[in-house]
């Protein structure tokens, strides 16, 4: 009687248990790191320039390690096989950024061009959405423009990509976001200098206005009342949000056209990384992300940052190897200031750091990679390794793209609950190992949301 007694007990119980389980595994913050067009090879190119080693990363050295898939609703899945088998298979029908931004943040898979919709072009319910329910703070920065694929992913809903003064004026005017980083300033050119005409490319001159005249910015809050922006532009005061006192909503467009450094002058490929100077007018990527953790620290019910290294897949269209390790060094930097948030003003036990990417770009491989003929006139597919030259010193390696590919990314992550992810592996490739879908990532945290 008594054991039957315990057995309906324990069944009760059970729910409530559960309950609590999920609610303190539940993460208090999370922040998405998206390196743009980041393989596997363009975080080992970094590593071997920096430290000369293969997995010297900071993010590399998380405890779990993962691959995910990134095909969009218009390509065709991912086999593992056809990539050993053809050369060529990883460029079949890649997905752009925004379809991978879209199904990133909101776990659906969409078509080219889509930024938070589906395929019937119909609004999709944002991972930051569910956040701000929540009553948590949310932000996204971005080495690239503010109203750029993947930022607007995160916040927009616009059935193109290329409709960037709509796309502006949604997550300025109208999102719930409390902070909002990125380039693309009206006044300024890619190398930092003022233009004599002001381009209104990604942001439109009506939302530049509204910003500039402090009538920007909708209810973040819910109290049913607009939340005004606080602007700033200037290196220094991206550095003063840094630390200490913070504004309640923050949007930070730093002095420059499209990218923080990789679109400056004197980007011609065969130059060694950082031989061009890095205008020191403009904020690092690392500042950015700590003005951001700054303000958005100040919610107690906690906070959701998607944080870019955007301009990866910039100079991965273009080839550009110094270019690349250039920025794969500032995406370190940054995760670092990340990392030591985490460990110096919240812990592990609390807050998730996931790095992963919406897609690869440029194909990067090790030299003499490709389709080898064998004496007896058969062909075979060889993915060599990138060459360590020793640390300081460009790896060896070549693009066969410069586009995207389907090859898998990077899922890296650290903190509370983390485990979980592997529980959704879907498969396991012969050179990556388990993996998951690029879909996974936002529908796990949506869980601890709903």
């Amino acid at each position: 009687m008594k054991n039957r007694f315990f057995h309906i007990l324990l069944i009760i119980s059970m729910p409530l248990f559960l309950s609590c389980s999920a609610k303190k595994a539940a993460p208090k913050n999370v922040i998405i790191i998206i390196g743009d067009g980041t393989g596997f090879n363009q975080l080992q190119a970094g590593s071997l320039y920096l430290h000369g080693t293969e997995n010297g990363l900071t993010a590399q050295n998380f405890p779990l390690k993962l691959a995910a898939t990134t095909y969009s609703a218009d390509g065709e899945g991912y086999d593992g096989a056809a990539v050993q088998a053809s050369f060529d298979y990883l460029k079949e029908k890649p997905t752009d950024s925004a379809a991978a931004a879209t199904a990133l943040s909101t776990g659906t898979k969409t078509y080219d061009s889509a930024i938070g919709v589906d395929t019937l072009k119909q609004p999709l319910k944002h991972l930051f959405e569910f956040a701000e329910e929540k009553g948590k703070a949310t932000g996204v920065v971005t080495s690239v423009p503010l109203s750029h694929a993947t930022p607007a992913g995160f916040i927009a809903h616009n059935e193109s990509r290329a409709h960037y003064h709509e796309i502006a004026a949604e997550m300025v005017l109208r999102s719930a976001a409390d902070v909002i980083m990125g380039c693309g300033h009206p006044y300024y050119d890619d190398d930092g200098q003022p233009l004599p005409e002001p381009a209104f490319k990604y942001v439109s001159e009506e939302v530049w206005r509204a910003v500039q005249g402090q009538s920007a910015g909708a209810d973040a809050d819910g109290d049913g009342a607009a939340d005004q922006w606080t602007f700033i532009e200037r290196r220094e005061d991206f550095v003063r949000y840094g630390e200490g006192d913070a504004p309640k909503r923050l949007l930070g467009i730093p002095q420059v056209a499209s990218t923080l450094a990789a679109s400056r002058s004197g980007g011609d490929e065969g130059k060694e990384p950082f031989s061009v100077p890095v205008a020191n007018t403009l904020p690092t990527l690392a500042e950015m992300s700590r003005a951001a953790i700054n303000v958005l620290q100040r919610d107690p019910d906690g906070f959701y940052l998607m944080i870019e290294a955007g301009a990866i897949d910039w100079v991965c269209h273009a080839n550009n190897g110094p270019r690349l390790l250039e920025e794969v060094v500032g995406m370190e930097e940054m995760v670092r200031a990340v990392v030591e948030w985490v460990e110096a003003e919240s812990s592990w036990d609390e807050t998730v750091v996931l790095v992963t990417a919406d897609h690869e770009t440029g194909y990067l491989t090790g030299p003499a990679s490709g389709v080898v003929k064998a004496a007896d006139g058969s062909e075979k597919v060889i993915y060599q390794p990138l060459v360590n030259n020793s640390a300081g010193k460009m790896p060896g390696m070549e693009f066969h793209s410069g586009g995207h590919t389907n090859s898998l990314v990077p899922v890296l992550a650290k903190g509370v609950g983390v485990e979980g992810l592997f529980k959704l592996a879907r498969s396991n490739d012969p050179r990556q190992g388990p993996y998951i879908d690029n879909t996974d990532i936002p529908n796990y945290f949506i869980q601890f949301l709903q």
